[in-house]
């Protein structure tokens, strides 16, 4: 991260300060070597001073640490917007290139009825795509402004995935996802939501994890929580990205060597609907490979 003019010069004051208020530290505490033995008054004033100095220089450097770590969370967050629109703008190019493509296609060719079934489906799948993805945009800025109100009702939870995973199973053709847990289960919950909250965890597992893993999701009751765990059996996430991964824009690795495409709103979007349930999510370990997200909601 490049930094900026500001931050060198918040680092060269801070030195001169400190290195002024050390040199007066010096200089005082010469001085007072001159002071008489018996003028103690003179000698605690001087002392006082020297206290309330060094508390002082320590508060000083107490408050440089902070706005250093200010600058460097702005500085942060500004590469992160930058880089979410750079991937942004060629994640939207992508599927647009590629719908213009196959209309093209379909319109500069004489195709059979099979072919052309095949390119209506590479285009529909690319609209769905283009969809999710404003979806998600609008979602994100929905959640950050405070402006998404939830409008939870019985929800039957063991129908409602098995739907979700069954539409996994269709687009893929094959069993891609497995689901345990108990044959029955109700609780309140905005379906829209709670599906945008299972629909990114698991295009997140495979989009790292491709397709011939295993995901599992598991449900079950605890007490007064619902809680839904969806394992993947992808590269996993290292413990020091787990809390990371939540955040706005925050995507694991380098942006120069990074291989997988992405917006870095998913697993944010994710977080603040999870919240908006007064519920909780995290990311555990999956061994011996993958990732565990957990999603705890109340009932």
């Amino acid at each position: 991260m490049k930094k900026s003019k500001s931050t060198y010069w918040l680092y060269f004051l801070g030195a001169y300060v400190i290195v002024q208020f050390l040199w007066w530290g010096y200089l005082l505490i010469q001085l007072s070597a001159y002071i008489p033995n018996q003028d103690a008054p003179l000698s605690k004033r001087v002392g006082m001073v020297i206290g309330e100095g060094a508390v002082f220089l320590l508060i000083l450097c107490f408050g440089f640490y902070k706005i250093r770590k200010s600058i460097s969370k702005e500085l942060n967050f500004q590469q992160q917007q930058q880089n979410f629109l750079l991937t942004i703008t060629h994640e939207l190019k992508t599927p647009i290139a590629a719908l213009k493509l196959y209309l093209q296609t379909l319109q500069k060719h004489n195709l059979q009825a099979d072919q052309k079934l095949e390119i209506i489906k590479g285009a529909l799948n690319e609209n769905n795509r283009l969809s999710e993805l404003i979806e998600n945009i609008l979602n994100a800025a929905k959640a950050e402004n405070k402006e998404f109100q939830i409008q939870k009702q019985k929800t039957e939870l063991i129908v409602f995935c098995q739907k979700i995973i069954q539409r996994y199973n269709d687009r893929f053709g094959i069993k891609l996802i497995d689901l345990t847990g108990p044959d029955s289960l109700n609780f309140h919950a905005d379906q829209n939501v709670l599906e945008t909250v299972i629909l990114n965890i698991l295009e997140n597992a495979i989009k790292y994890g491709g397709t011939e893993q295993k995901i599992e999701m598991h449900i079950e009751q605890l007490n007064r929580f619902v809680i839904i765990k969806i394992s993947d059996q992808g590269p996993g996430i290292e413990p020091e990205n787990r809390k990371l991964i939540f955040d706005k824009f925050y995507r694991v690795g380098s942006e120069e060597i990074r291989a997988q495409t992405g917006s870095g709103l998913g697993l944010y979007i994710v977080s603040e609907f999870v919240k908006l349930h007064n519920g909780k999510v995290r990311c555990l370990e999956n061994k011996p490979s993958g990732s565990i997200f957990e999603i705890i909601l109340p009932l």
